[in-house]
């Protein structure tokens, strides 16, 4: 008995579960039932029928999480060995002909490097473009030839900036700067 009280006491100061205090929140737990289960008989209360039920998920949760923590350090450690044992035992190169994926594994890397390249995508064209190409309207024509390509800057934008368009018109922000001028007015 002297012995589990100090395992126990221990076992407060060292992480993760240990069967000491394992087995000391099931004993715990198990007296608490038996505690509601003689307050129910004696005073046939509905409260300590609740009070109980609440005492089993609490203790099932328990139990269940400890499990799942034992099962992580379980993890980690066999990931830990695992790592030690590959840094000592590194694996050997693989041949300058072969790939490492399976899927790859009877092209060489060679026959990968001079295959040419993907043709590039073709740009989109703006709307009105589309539209006088297929319907052969005159003025679409015509507004689709003062329309001006912005560049795209490569990497993404925050998002404070938004997305920009890649074709806008001078006419359109022209538009916007008189009716802000005319608003001030």
């Amino acid at each position: 008995m002297a012995s589990f009280v100090h395992d126990l006491w221990e076992s407060i100061f060292t992480p993760g579960p240990t069967p000491t205090l394992l087995v000391a929140t099931n004993a715990t737990f198990a007296a608490l039932q038996v505690v509601l289960a003689g307050m129910l008989y004696a005073t046939l209360s509905v409260h300590f029928v609740v009070l109980s039920a609440l005492c089993a998920g609490l203790w099932a949760a328990i139990n269940w999480f400890a499990r799942e923590l034992q099962e992580h350090q379980r993890r980690e450690e066999a990931q830990k060995r695992r790592a030690l044992a590959a840094r000592h035992h590194p694996r050997p190169p693989t041949p300058p002909g072969e790939s490492e994926t399976e899927v790859e594994a009877t092209r060489s890397t060679a026959s990968l490097r001079r295959a040419p390249p993907p043709p590039p995508l073709p740009l989109p064209l703006p709307l009105p473009v589309v539209a006088a190409a297929a319907g052969g309207d005159a003025e679409a024509a015509e507004a689709a030839a003062g329309l001006k390509r912005r560049l795209v800057e490569e990497t993404l934008p925050s998002p404070s900036q938004g997305l920009k368009s890649g074709v806008s018109t001078e006419d359109e922000w022209e538009k916007v700067s008189e009716n802000e001028n005319e608003k001030d007015k």
